[in-house]
Formats: structure tokens, sequence, C-alpha cells
């Protein structure tokens, strides 16, 4: 097996100025602050500047608050059907706008237009899950009461309040917007930070919702440093949803438990891939490329861990391998390239200092391994290791960035095994016959599981409940979990003609009597809801 480097291809760079500069300041414009302070953003593709922002302080915080919670009672009182309406407008929204939309996303982040499209996807699909959807979820429920007939239970959802969210970089559209649509759905106003790298497109979409008729202070933005403007938020919100790292959101769960509010994170994952004996080998080759490198491998659900039956191993590796050196890398807007940059400096340091590791400790790069400055200042070519032993940093640690490590297994009881090593549980997958696969996902320490796909199947079914376990998080998004967790459950229960306690007139002990007998004849009722 050849050990030569993937030798990607050099596409357009962007144009020279991306974003013009009245652009940018209508966008800012949206963002609450009045320090009269600016932080410049660049693009990763380039490292050219992007934007003067403003940055927010405690007191401008404060204000957002005072705001949302001014407005939060009418808001909540807004009809369902209308709240719906929005939504459904936001949808048409980001479809009409998703040429500007991606370049913003691919200038902020550096990923390329075909993983751009699949945030205008996702954010279109929850748009309008929640949009055709409300109505069900917003409704009560009729629970049973102590005294059938006697007893009447209603089970209400009701809003949170304001709702904090902190959103990442990584998906600088969906992860702004998706997570809150189901706030502001079920009644609550959001105040949110996004990410300091990607505040322009997260400004986009809330003028995309604000156009769709969704008032000012419902949504607010404020911008700056996640230890000053994010632990004011926290300090400050009836609930926080956070997506980010493992570290950060201790952190954020220590604060929120001292106010006893309730939290929402998705965190780190160090995710696995299984393939099975009997899998089409060249499928899952083509599967695991997505599943590794989709936006430069920076995804909380891309796969790191890449576990092959040692009847298959040789072959895809092969397979793999062959297609991960054909991968073009390179800055452009155009939809012709298969990969991008990572974020930053640091993010770039992290991949060379994994992977350096890991070959100082015995391991073989079988493809890729150097980082790319001919291209631009952070890129890195899409890596695969072999023979990676548990000295490495990146055996157990998440890189989050494009770099995978191929293992083999001798079956499937250890293949489990393997896969569920370590401290995270986000999101798995699993290649090779249906009928074996699914019955071994739920033996998977995984939110997430996704059979002949990487993470695609469950991140773009927006009814899928979709969240971590063990260090990768608590809570979950999407679906009705991702609703529901903005409510607080009410239930509301009215007495008619008999006290629970029984007639004053009626000795205790012969109304226990009776009670007693009707709960032996209730136990043989079927109780229809």
């Amino acid at each position: 097996m050849s050990t030569t480097s993937v030798r990607p291809s050099v596409s357009g760079a962007p144009a020279d100025a991306p974003v013009s500069a009245a652009r940018a300041a209508e966008l800012t414009s949206l963002i609450r602050s009045t320090t009269g302070e600016v932080r410049t953003t660049s693009t990763p593709f380039t490292g050219e500047a992007l934007a003067e922002v403003p940055v927010s302080s405690p007191s401008d915080v404060d204000d957002a608050f005072d705001a949302a919670r001014a407005i939060q009672p009418r808001w909540a009182s807004t009809a369902v059907r209308d709240r719906a309406g929005m939504l459904l407008r936001l949808h048409d929204l980001v479809l009409a706008h998703q040429n500007e939309l991606m370049d913003l996303i691919q200038l902020e982040s550096g990923k390329t237009r075909k993983h751009a499209y699949d945030e205008v996807l996702h954010l279109a699909l929850t748009a309008r899950y929640y949009g055709r959807r409300l109505r069900h979820l917003a409704g009560s429920r009729r629970g049973v009461g102590v005294f059938p007939f006697l007893t009447q239970i209603t089970v209400h959802h009701v809003p949170k309040g304001v709702v904090g969210i902190i959103s990442p970089w990584n998906y600088p559209l969906t992860m702004a917007l998706a997570d809150g649509l189901p706030a502001i759905a079920a009644g609550n106003v959001v105040v949110q930070k996004p990410d300091s790298q990607s505040p322009l497109t997260a400004l986009a979409a809330l003028e995309l919702l604000r156009k769709a008729g969704v008032p000012a202070d419902v949504w607010q933005m404020v911008s700056g440093a996640g230890s000053v403007v994010g632990t004011a938020i926290v300090q400050q919100a009836d609930y926080i949803c956070f997506t980010g790292s493992t570290a950060t959101g201790t952190g954020i769960a220590k604060l929120a438990a001292e106010r006893l509010i309730g939290y929402s994170l998705e965190l780190g994952g160090k995710n696995p891939m299984i393939v099975l004996p009997g899998a089409d080998v060249e499928k899952a080759a083509e599967g695991a490329v997505g599943a590794c490198f989709s936006s430069a491998g920076q995804l909380c659900v891309s796969i790191e861990r890449l576990y092959v039956h040692d009847s298959l191993y040789d072959d895809f590796r092969d397979a793999f391998v062959r297609r991960v050196r054909a991968m073009s890398l390179g800055a452009s807007l155009d939809w012709d390239v298969d990969m991008g940059s990572l974020v930053s400096a640091s993010q770039l340091e992290t991949v060379t200092k994994h992977v350096d590791d890991a070959v100082a400790n015995g391991a073989t790069v079988l493809a890729g391994g150097r980082a790319r400055p001919d291209l631009g200042p952070y890129f890195f070519e899409p890596t695969v290791l072999e023979d990676v032993t548990e000295a490495a940093e990146c055996f157990a640690d998440e890189t989050f960035g494009p770099l995978v490590s191929l293992y083999r297994f001798a079956d499937v009881d250890e293949a489990v095994a393997l896969a569920n090593a370590g401290e995270y549980g986000l999101n798995a997958s699993i290649f090779g016959p249906v009928g074996l696969a699914r019955a071994l996902a739920p033996r998977i320490k995984a939110g997430t599981v996704n059979v002949n796909e990487g993470f695609g199947a469950t991140f773009g079914s927006v009814d899928a409940p979709m969240g971590g376990m063990r260090t990768s998080g608590t809570g979950r998004r999407q679906g009705e979990e991702g609703y529901y967790r903005y409510t607080e459950t009410q239930s509301v229960g009215v007495q008619r003609l008999l006290p629970v306690a029984g007639p004053a007139a009626v000795p205790a002990k012969p109304y226990a009597a009776v009670l007693t007998f009707l709960l032996r004849v209730l136990r043989r009722t079927t109780v229809r809801r």
C-alpha cells in the first residue's frame, strides 16, 4: 500500500470583495450593541477581512432580556396558526435567498458549496416541519383522572420564557436558527450569541426571520466573547441551548444548575463507523468519504474511527484511500470542490499535532497528512491513518478535522466494544446487511445511529431526535423532543361531584373499602386515551 499524500487540485479563489461593506453594515446593525467597539472577522479561505462586527456588553445583554421579557407574553398569545405561518414563510425565504446564504456560510466557515447547501436544506426542512406540526405540538391533551368521569385532567405545554442560544461556527446557518425555531414556535422568545467567527450568516438568517413576520424583540442577537456575553446570557435565561465543546458545555451546565434552569447541550464526539461482513465495499468506501470529510471533518457527528471486518479490510482500505486521494481541495464558491478549509489557525494546529503525534507513535499515513498553505492559510489534506496506537492523542481525543483512523475487527461483538470505547456517544454509522445492522444499533452507545449512511439519515430527518449520550451532551434537538424541551408541562385537574378525599359525611374506613373495590374493578378495565 502506497503512503503518498493526496494532491488535491486548486479551485478558483473567492472574489476580492466577497461581502460589500454596505451589506456587512446592514447585517451587523441587527446586533444589539452600545459599546462602540468592533472586532474584525476574516474568511478562512484567504485570511482577508470580511466585516467589522459590533461587540456587545453585559449591559446590552441586560437590555436584550428586558425587551425579551416585555414582549414574551404577547408573543405567547399570538395565534398558533400565525406562528406556524411565519415558519412556513421562513422556509420559502431561505430557499429564495439560498445563494447569499451559501456565500456567507462558505466565507465564514471555509466549507464547500455542497456542504453549505446542506445547511440551507436542513434549515428549510426544520422550518417546514415545525410550521406544519405546530398545531399538533401546541395542543393540550386529556389525561386519565383518578376517578373516571369525575376527574378531568388536561395537560398543557407552556413556554419557559426567554431561551438563550449560544451557537457554533461550524454550521453557522442551521445551528444559528434551527434550534431556536421550535423555541419561538412554542411561545418563547430568544436571545442569541452566534460564534464570533460566523456572525454574518446568523444575522442574514435573522433578517429573513423578521421578513417572515417575527417581531424584532422576539429574537435578538448579541455579539462578543463567550466568557463575557455567553456567561451573561446563561445568568439570565430561563433555558439554555448550547452547541460546542464538552469542556465549555460542562461549565454552562454548572452555571445552569446553580439557577435550577434547564439546558440542552450538544457536545464533542469521537464517532465510529463499523463496516460489517457482507457490506458492499465500494458503497461503504463512498459513504465513508462523506462521513469523514464533510465540512472538512469539522462536524460534531462526523466519523473519526473506522472499524472494518477482517474479511473486507484490505479491499475497503484500497477503495477508501483511492477515493480520498482523488478528492479536490480548494477555496471556491462554485460547486466543483470536494473539501474546503479548516476554520482557523487553532484548528489547523490541532489536526497537524494529531497527525504528527500519531506518526511518532507508529501510525502510517495512507493518504493526506499535510497542511496546504499553497491553497490558503488553514488548508489540510483529507488524511487517513493506519496502525494508530493507544499512545496517540487522536486514538481517543476528538480531532474535529479531516482525520480518520482505520482499525480491524474479528467479530461483531468486538466491533460493538470498540465503537463504545471512550467517553463520547454522539453519532455512529454501520454499513452492512440491514438486518444485522439494525440488530446491532441499540447496542451502540450513541444518540444517533445511521445504517448505510454516515450521519445524513438522522441529521436530515427532522422528525428524528438528535443528541448525545455520555459526555457528548444531554437533551435532544429536532422532532417533538426538540419542541417540548422549551416548554413546562402543566397538569390541570378538575374534580366534579365527589372530592378525591371522599365526602365528609362518609367515615374513612368504609370509604377506603369502596376505593379498594373500585381499584380491583378498574384493574380489569381497559382505559382508552
